[in-house]
């Protein structure tokens, strides 16, 4: 597709539809698609209009700073760009261009397994940039190890492991649009990466699970083992699931449902936040992904807890409109939006976002007939 970058960029309210009809149907459906019918997908947006923000005035805001530390790294922002798949499907400029423009912005990005560029390539592009690198576990743990060992000795800075992908889930968009995920979509790890299996085997009445869908928790004690870096788990929504994380040493957890791409009519993840922030407290960070498009999501997602967001489909919306520089110029805008909404709210730093700026919004019950 043509670069736009020296064009207008859009209002952040118009930056789905700038696209949406200039990538091919495949690719969008990538993008856009969910699991199923997609009634995750819809209740992550709906879950922030299900709160209200409560601002103070007067409240001597002179200046404000969107600066905070993730896993002791100093950033810019309390967003970091969430790991995505096969950039390079989507705009030339690919992982390497996301990279750069992160790194730029001083924010985090983590990259996907399934990255269309290497990991080396990427943490070549990023340079100084704070990066976290995504895992998917691999059939062969031999695989798995390479991964993140290539991870560590690039500069990566965590590993995020996904934990909610044992199978990937019907995605019925993404039929229909003719993509999938499987060994036809080249990456840049090396032939020897596998994506998620897309089904399960049948055997009779049972279907039996890929090898690492047999994980449990102990592959965080054995993945120990193989770096000193700090694991991130990513796709769990409950207390439950969040203590075994910080049990088996977790620094961080991420608070998500894939972006509504896997279970379809698991709960949103901002309203399984305060469950899981209040069962972790002080002995992990606590990050969300899911429906975040605004500054206002952003500080929502901060006063119920949330250390920073993820930033999945905004920034492939981004990328598919005008490459590296487009990225740029959208983590420029949700800061700047950020950073409006908290002098309006009367908050100068993310240290003084708390509970007390939100509400929950009245339940008004069924329409009237």
């Amino acid at each position: 597709m043509s670069d736009d970058s020296e064009g207008e960029f859009p209002p952040l309210s118009d930056l789905e539809r700038s696209v949406a009809d200039r990538l091919p149907p495949r690719i969008w459906s990538y993008i856009a698609g969910g699991a199923g019918e997609e009634r995750t997908v819809e209740a992550n947006r709906s879950a922030f209009r299900r709160w209200a923000l409560k601002p103070r005035v007067w409240a001597n805001v002179t200046t404000v700073d969107l600066g905070t530390r993730l896993l002791g790294a100093p950033v810019e922002a309390p967003f970091f760009i969430a790991p995505t798949a096969y950039h390079g499907e989507i705009h030339p400029d690919a992982e390497p261009g996301v990279a750069r423009a992160a790194a730029a912005a001083g924010v985090v990005a983590a990259f996907s397994t399934l990255s269309s560029a290497s990991l080396e390539t990427i943490a070549a592009a990023s340079g100084g940039g704070v990066r976290w690198f995504q895992l998917y576990l691999q059939p062969r743990f031999s695989v798995t190890r390479s991964l993140v060992e290539r991870a560590e000795h690039a500069g990566y800075a965590a590993i995020v492991i996904t934990a909610d992908v044992p199978v990937l889930a019907v995605r019925d968009r993404q039929a229909r649009g003719g993509f999938a995920i499987d060994g036809s979509v080249p990456v840049g790890n090396g032939a020897d990466v596998m994506p998620p299996p897309r089904a399960s085997e049948r055997e009779g009445s049972r279907y039996r699970l890929r090898a690492p869908a047999e994980t449990d928790w102990d592959i965080l004690d054995r993945l120990s083992g193989v770096t000193r870096l700090p694991f991130v788990v990513k796709g769990v929504l409950s207390a439950e699931d969040e203590r075994l994380a910080v049990e088996h040493a977790a620094a961080g957890v991420i608070v998500s449902n894939h972006g509504g791409r896997q279970l379809d009519g698991a709960r949103a993840s901002l309203d399984a936040l305060p469950e899981v922030v209040a069962a972790v407290g002080e002995r992990a960070e606590v990050y969300l992904d899911g429906g975040v498009r605004r500054g206002i999501d952003v500080l929502i997602s901060l006063a119920l807890g949330a250390r920073a967001v993820g930033l999945g489909r905004p920034v492939l919306w981004a990328l598919a409109h005008g490459g590296a520089p487009s990225v740029a110029r959208y983590l420029a805008a949700l800061g700047a939006e950020l950073a409006s909404a908290m002098e309006l709210a009367g908050r100068r730093s993310i240290a003084e976002i708390d509970r007390a700026l939100v509400v929950p919004v009245p339940d008004q019950g069924p329409a009237s007939p």
